[in-house]
This record gives structure tokens, C-alpha cells and sequence, in this order.
């Protein structure tokens, strides 16, 4: 390790690899609630983060001036380490900050599908933010700079930053806990096709659809979220599956698994989720489902109460 890096990385932080975990994030419900002036589409949207994702990780590079970043893992061919890559314009927004990122190279490990609409760019932003506040804290940090730098990265990527049951509405930026859910087993599934973001949002037919209803207190099991959620939609679906009619078969395979109390799509797709009762029950439907779909990137998973 470099001298540079020793004086700006926290002392309890201990020597070089460290990791960060950066979940899949799950919009379990998604309005679309209007349109500014700006472009920029409004949403209501309920958000949980999965015990499946990427990492980044930080490994020494004794002499490196800015970190450089390697991609490995099942997804690393979908993604091109270069600037534009939100792994590195984090890492050079934390720098303008004025964070020391210098002695070490970042390491994405891609374990999920790209532009699949589970937030793997924003949870890997979000995420390379979090590892680098660990590493290199600033010299005079404010009270959140990560929290600031966030949203200039994307809509997405300061909920992807907390990584925790919340609501999202505006265009993400506006950011309020959720309490109260049960552990929620899922399964993720992709057929494998990336979907256009503004492609889905260009199709949509109705763009000032109210938001969510108020939520309950606490709901006991994932069967009576399930039921709350039936009441919700998420507005992206039908462009997204008018566009690419995998996402219904997707969705069918689900709802038709013994056991799966909710099945749809998160985000603008093209990942389905389907919630289900137990984690045994989760993973008996993700095995028939690569059984009977070889080519589908399939996730038995959960994600923590709250």
C-alpha cells in the first residue's frame, strides 16, 4: 500500500481488498405519476433490495494516480470499463470532492443482468460510493457527501446509496423509509433481452396516473403484502412488454409456479419478480424454471424485513 493511500484511508478501515455489496434493487409497485417541463418522468414507487447483486471491490495498485476497473463475473461482457462505466464517473465525482483515490484499482464483480430494471449500474454506483467513503474519506467531509454526489449519477442511484425498504417519489428523489414489511422470498427472473429505459417511457400511453395508496402499518407475512400490492400496478409494464414480449412469458412462468402469490415486473424491465410464501417454495420455482427455461437467468432470493 502507498503512503498516499495509508494517510487517506480510516484507520479501522483495515488493508486493502475491501468489498462493497451492491443489491438488486426491486420496485414491488411503480407509478407513473406525470411529467416535469424538464422531460423527467414522476414516480411513485414502493422499493425493496434483494440478498442477491454485484460488488465492487477495491484492490491495491501501488503508484496508480485514479483507480482503473476491471469487470469479471456471468454479466462483465455486457459492460465496458470505460469512463462513461458509473462504476468510475463515481470514483471521479468522490475525487472532485476532493477524496484520495489514489494506490488501488476497482474490481466489478457483474452477477446481474444489464439494463434489466433491478438498478445494477445505480447499485453499482451507489455502492462504489459507499466503498470509497470507507477508503478515502474526505478531508472535510459534509454531513452526507455521498448523498450529494448521488443523485448527479441518476435518478436511482441515491435510493440504490440507502439500500433499504423505501418509497420513491418525484424522480427518485424524494426518499421516505418503509417499516413494517416481512421477510419476502422471490424469484428474480430475465429472459436475457436488455430493454430500452426511454424506449418503455416513450411508449407509455398515460403518464398522470395517481400514486400509491397509503400503505398499511405492517403487514404479517408475504402473503398480506402480496394482497396490499395487488392493488398497485407498475405502469411500466405494458410499454416495456409491448416492446418485448419475453417479459409476459417471463411473468407467466411465475404466477403459473406452485406457491407464487405476485408476479410482475420491476422497474422498465425486462427482470419479472415473483414473491412467495416460504424460501423453500422460492427455490422449488426457480429450479423448475431453469429446468423448464435453460436460457432465462433465474434467482431464487429474498429480500430482509423491515
Amino acid at each position: 500500500m502507498t503512503g498516499q493511500v495509508a494517510k487517506a484511508r480510516g484507520a479501522d478501515s483495515g488493508p486493502l481488498p475491501v468489498s462493497e455489496f451492491a443489491p438488486a434493487k426491486v420496485n414491488l409497485a411503480l407509478h407513473v405519476t406525470g411529467r416535469r417541463a424538464d422531460g423527467y418522468h414522476t414516480l411513485d414507487s414502493l422499493v425493496v433490495f434483494a440478498a442477491i447483486g454485484d460488488t465492487v471491490e477495491a484492490v491495491p495498485a501501488p503508484g496508480a494516480a485514479s483507480p482503473s476497473l476491471s469487470i469479471t463475473g456471468p454479466f462483465a461482457a455486457g459492460l465496458d470499463a470505460e469512463p462513461d462505466n458509473l462504476v468510475l464517473r463515481a470514483a471521479e465525482a468522490y475525487a472532485a470532492r476532493g477524496g484520495a483515490i489514489a494506490g488501488f484499482d476497482l474490481r466489478l464483480d457483474k452477477r446481474l443482468p444489464v439494463a434489466s430494471g433491478i438498478g445494477g449500474g445505480s447499485a453499482d454506483a451507489a455502492a462504489t460510493l459507499r466503498l470509497l467513503a470507507r477508503i478515502a474519506p474526505l478531508p472535510r467531509p459534509a454531513a452526507d457527501p455521498c448523498a450529494t454526489i448521488a443523485p448527479r449519477l441518476g435518478a436511482d442511484v441515491p435510493m440504490c446509496l440507502r439500500s433499504t425498504p423505501l418509497r420513491a417519489r418525484g424522480i427518485g428523489e424524494q426518499l421516505q423509509p418503509v417499516t413494517g414489511l416481512p421477510w419476502l422470498p422471490m424469484v428474480l427472473v430475465n429472459p436475457r433481452v436488455a430493454v430500452s429505459t426511454p424506449a418503455v417511457f416513450k411508449a407509455l400511453v398515460r403518464r398522470d396516473n395517481p400514486g400509491l395508496a397509503d400503505m398499511p402499518v405492517a403487514f404479517a407475512d408475504a402473503a398480506a403484502l402480496a394482497r396490499w400490492l395487488e392493488t398497485t400496478r407498475n405502469d411500466l409494464e405494458a410499454p416495456a412488454t409491448a416492446l418485448i414480449p419475453a417479459i409476459a412469458e417471463a411473468r407467466a412462468g411465475l404466477a403459473a409456479a406452485p406457491g407464487c402469490l405476485l408476479a410482475r415486473m420491476s422497474g422498465s424491465g425486462a427482470t419479472v419478480f415473483g414473491l412467495f410464501p416460504d424460501d423453500a417454495s422460492a427455490a422449488r420455482a426457480a429450479t423448475a424454471l431453469v429446468a423448464a427455461h435453460p436460457g432465462w437467468w433465474v434467482a431464487a432470493t429474498h429480500a430482509p424485513g423491515s
